[in-house]
């Protein structure tokens, strides 16, 4: 019961931290891009450089136990709420380079393309440059997504019971280390297993609408 109980805590933070990772990282990877190619957006441009400075900077364990003892000590919102919000901000900062590397590796021709028939820069952005940006870093997003999962194993720091905390718990009281462990271990795994398998069929896919 630890095991499943801790298990669907870690997917649940997974998730949603994964949602937050994706829409925060494409919004910083336009900002940026948009700068990077027109000198756009300055100011906007100059705080992602913060953010993504000072993200990938600092420990997520670091983050996380900043979210839960500092910036919300003094309110009551759940401890699950508090996880996937650390653990989104974090990921957000890598998506955000991911994407953003995929964006500035379309060719130029293809936005000027976009532009001279006629659609917005914005237009050409969603329908010509980012969908070919997505399949090029498609293997590198579902790497983020792997490390994500990994991570959510830091959630006891604030007392949550994950899958990690949920074996610990199990050794503590059988005086067992192996099992409980192992099972953990083998969880992890064999989710890491089921994501990947997911986006190989996913890149089988796009290659073939290619053709």
């Amino acid at each position: 019961m630890y095991l499943l109980q801790g298990l669907g805590t870690t997917l649940l933070i997974t998730a949603f931290a994964a949602i937050i990772g994706i829409v925060l990282g494409f919004l910083i990877a336009i900002i940026r891009s948009t700068y990077d190619q027109t000198g756009k957006m300055k100011f906007l441009n100059a705080i992602c450089n913060v953010y993504l400075t000072v993200i990938r900077g600092t420990p997520t364990m670091v983050q996380l136990l900043i979210m839960y003892y500092v910036i919300f000590a003094s309110s009551n919102l759940n401890k699950v709420v508090v996880a996937f919000l650390a653990f989104g901000i974090n990921s957000g900062a890598y998506v955000a380079e991911i994407v953003r590397s995929g964006i500035m590796s379309i060719d130029r021709g293809q936005l000027e393309a976009g532009r001279s028939l006629g659609f917005s820069y914005a237009s050409t952005m969603w329908y010509i440059i980012m969908p070919q940006a997505f399949k090029n870093v498609l293997p590198a997003l579902a790497n983020e997504f792997i490390v994500l999962l990994k991570e959510t194993s830091i959630c006891g720091y604030i007392g949550l019971m994950d899958l990690t905390r949920g074996g610990d718990i199990i050794r503590s009281r059988t005086y067992n280390a192996f099992m409980p462990l192992l099972a953990v271990a083998l969880i992890y795994l064999i989710l890491v297993m089921i994501l990947s398998s997911l986006v190989r069929q996913l890149e089988r896919r796009l290659r073939n609408s290619e053709r």
